[in-house]
Formats: C-alpha cells, sequence, structure tokens
C-alpha cells in the first residue's frame, strides 16, 4: 500500500472527527436557543391568550370564527403590502423597483418572505431563474472579492516596501480593512435602519448579519413598511450595502475558513503525531507552482468579461 493510500485512509478519523464536531455544535446551539428563547416563547403565548380574551370581552360581537376571519385580512394585507391605517400600499409593490429587489433576494439565496409569487406562471419562472442566478450571483460575488483582496493586497505590499516590516505590516492591514468593513456594512447601516425603519440597535446589527449571511429569516424587513415614507436613495443605499456587503462577509468567511484549516493542518502534526514530510512530500514539487498562481490570480484583478 502506497503512501497516498495510507492517507487517504487517515482522513476517515479527521471527516467523522469534523462531522461530530459539526452535530455537536448544531446541537449546543439548539440548547441554548431552547434555554434563550423557550421561556419567553411561553409568556408570549399566555399574553396572546390573555389579550385574546380582552379582545372577545370589548368586542362582544366577535366570536372565534370572526377573530379567525380578521386574522386571514391582517395575514393577507401583510402580504400584499398593505396597511390597515391608510389603506395604501408600499411604494412599489410588485412594480419594477420592489421586482427588482425581490429578484435579488432570490439570487442572493437571501429570501426575506414578504414577498413571493402567487401566479403559477411566477412560482415556475422563480424556480428557473434562482436555478442560473444563484450560480452567476456566487461568480460576480468571487470576482468581487478578488477585486477587494487585490485592493487589499496591493496596499499591503505598498506599505511593506515602505517599512520593511512584512508580518507586521500584512497583520494591521488586514486589521485596518476588517473594522473599515464593520464600519462601513454593520455600523453605518445599523445606524440608518435604526433612524429610518425605528428599531433598536441590537434588532438593526442582527438584521444587517442576517441579510448579508443570507440566511434572511423575514422578521425585520427595511424598506417594507407602508406606513414609511422613505427617501429616493433608501433603496439604491440598500442594493449597493447588500450586493458590496456579501462581498466582503463572503472574504471575511473564506479567511475565516483559512484560518481553521490551518488551525486542524497544525493539530494534525502536534497532536496526533502525523508527519507533515510525508503528507507533502508527494505535493511539495507541486506546490510553488500552486502557491505562484494563486497568488497571481489574487493580486491580478479578473479582467472583465
Amino acid at each position: 500500500m502506497g503512501i497516498k493510500e495510507i492517507l487517504d485512509l487517515t482522513r476517515v478519523p479527521s471527516i467523522l472527527l469534523l462531522g461530530m464536531v459539526y452535530v455537536a455544535y448544531v446541537l449546543i446551539g439548539g440548547v441554548i436557543f431552547w434555554k434563550l428563547e423557550g421561556d419567553l416563547g411561553k409568556k408570549d403565548i399566555s399574553n396572546i391568550l390573555m389579550n385574546k380574551q380582552k379582545l372577545f370581552s370589548t368586542y362582544t360581537c366577535l366570536n372565534h370564527q370572526g377573530l379567525v376571519d380578521v386574522a386571514q385580512v391582517i395575514q393577507e394585507a401583510s402580504k400584499a403590502g398593505l396597511s390597515l391605517k391608510s389603506n395604501t400600499t408600499t411604494d412599489g409593490f410588485w412594480q419594477f423597483t420592489s421586482s427588482a429587489v425581490f429578484a435579488a433576494t432570490v439570487v442572493t439565496t437571501i429570501g426575506y418572505g414578504n414577498m413571493s409569487p402567487s401566479t403559477s406562471a411566477g412560482q415556475i419562472f422563480c424556480v428557473f431563474f434562482a436555478l442560473f442566478g444563484i450560480p452567476l450571483n456566487l461568480v460576480v460575488l468571487n470576482k468581487v472579492g478578488k477585486y477587494m483582496l487585490s485592493l487589499e493586497r496591493n496596499i499591503s505590499d505598498f506599505l511593506q516596501r515602505k517599512s520593511g516590516h512584512k508580518t507586521c505590516t500584512r497583520f494591521f492591514i488586514h486589521l485596518f480593512s476588517y473594522i473599515c468593513g464593520t464600519v462601513f456594512f454593520f455600523i453605518v447601516p445599523m445606524t440608518v435602519f435604526q433612524l429610518f425603519e425605528g428599531w433598536t440597535y441590537s434588532q438593526a446589527i442582527y438584521y444587517c448579519f442576517i441579510t448579508l449571511s443570507t440566511i434572511g429569516f423575514g422578521d425585520f424587513v427595511a424598506d417594507n413598511n407602508p406606513d414609511t415614507d422613505y427617501p429616493n436613495w433608501y433603496s439604491v443605499f440598500m442594493a449597493s450595502w447588500i450586493f458590496f456587503g456579501m462581498a466582503w462577509l463572503a472574504l471575511l468567511i473564506n479567511h475565516s475558513i483559512d484560518i481553521l484549516e490551518r488551525l486542524n493542518a497544525l493539530w494534525k502534526q502536534k497532536w496526533r503525531g502525523q508527519n507533515p514530510e510525508g503528507e507533502s512530500s508527494g505535493s511539495e514539487d507541486k506546490k510553488p507552482e500552486a502557491d505562484t498562481k494563486e497568488e497571481n490570480e489574487i493580486q491580478k484583478p479578473p479582467l472583465p468579461q
């Protein structure tokens, strides 16, 4: 049995270990959410039942079926973007602007759920639109991320030549880049959303991360309140923030993945007793060429196609 086959066999336990860590992480998260939100959920249900009884006491002509009918009207009005206070809809609801925003949430896989196609033709088109749009979105975000990384690397190389300190310069450039990204894509939008949406700062920062990470629960959606008169630049700000913020967060996640992979390799080397020379002997000749190719790909921005 050759070295390659032995290394392939030794990867199985690491895969199992990684799977166990993943399952444990999800279960621990479930327990924490259960403890944090479980009691509050029970209190919310108690308050809803209490308010329901008050509603029946106040409006004696309203029975259970009437309450169900009212709830159905409210649900349909919310899905249609209709304000029950002024009988007006959100600006441009299912017009060109809102439809374009919906298309963006489809290809970015955010999927808030505040808007969804209701016709059979729209639903079928949404399937094929997402089928080709999601890979296209990933390619575009990858290109934008490489441009951002290229800019960061060029600034780092320029300062390294001036200062002569390679490690410290690269570290501080990365740190400065992360701080600027946090300010531009989290702190500034958080302030804007707090001002125009009336959210708390914690709700706004929560919405920023849920959106840029494409989780998109839909419990908070900006530019969607029919009772609020938004300025004209607000939708442009939203689109620009989502696009560049997703590219920056994807770049940050890729850096985190690289750090985890390095830690995994270090753990294998020190604690599992694996010989890094044997593992890299077959690919040592290829590594400089691969590194050079990767470095050239990062430092040279991709040409527009």
